[in-house]
């Protein structure tokens, strides 16, 4: 839980930057930041990917999981989750600004492959490594949307402590009965997401990787190994 205190804090900072300093920050320096922060987040998703043990595992398994995803279209009901939040909490004239700051703040922080990824290497692992990195990213797009969009940035914190702590509690309470091996290849399959999310930040693909749809093969590991361990007995 403490690297998601700390990514709701920067959170909250970030979007008293955004409010206090609204007329003097350029779309241009945004940018360079994110692009700045892309290439930190592509080290830490090679850092797990490399320290997989089972090469094979992590092609299976993202080979799996991208058809899985792609068949359950997990990445277009990730966006339509947010298009009927909008929908629903769109207000009146008067409170709009605020709502559509909190509602996609909200689901900028919490609805993607990092927040899930991290909070399971913090909950599995006691990893806080990529949702300290996280909270860096967050931090930084508070500012922007803060400056766009209002106050409702900053309670988009309230949402993001509920949902990014408990997956990490959850993790937590799951991790003592998964293996070692399970836990180490699902981190290296995490680790495989989080570089697509850095190319997405870098912009170096003439399309956006759907990380979404990627999401399946982080678990894929748990039915894998002992499968692929059951064979190797009877072959």
């Amino acid at each position: 839980m403490v690297a998601t205190l700390i990514n709701v804090a920067l959170v909250l900072v970030g979007s008293g930057v955004g409010l206090l300093f609204r007329n003097l920050i350029s779309q241009r320096l945004m940018t360079t930041l994110t692009h700045a922060l892309g290439l930190c987040v592509l080290g830490i998703g090679l850092g797990n990917l490399l320290g997989g043990q089972d090469t094979l595992c992590l092609v299976m398994c993202l080979a799996a999981g991208a058809g899985l995803g792609t068949a359950a279209r997990l990445e277009q009901r990730l966006e339509g989750v947010g298009d009927r939040l909008r929908a629903r909490l769109g207000g009146g004239a008067g409170d709009g600004r605020f709502t559509q700051g909190f509602v996609s703040a909200s689901l900028l922080f919490c609805v993607g492959a990092m927040a899930i990824t991290g909070s399971l290497e913090a909950g599995l692992r006691g990893n806080y490594e990529i949702l300290l990195s996280k909270g860096v990213i967050d931090g930084v797009s508070a500012v922007s949307f803060a400056a766009t969009m209002g106050m409702g940035v900053a309670c988009s914190a309230l949402p993001l402590l509920v949902y990014q702590g408990g997956l990490t509690l959850l993790a937590g309470w799951v991790g003592p009965y998964l293996p070692e091996e399970v836990v180490t290849e699902m981190s290296a399959a995490g680790g495989a997401l989080i570089v697509a999310i850095a190319l997405n930040m870098l912009e170096l693909g003439k399309t956006r990787i759907q990380v979404g749809n990627l999401l399946p093969a982080m678990f894929l590991p748990i039915l894998y190994l002992p499968l692929a361990d059951w064979l190797g007995g009877v072959l």
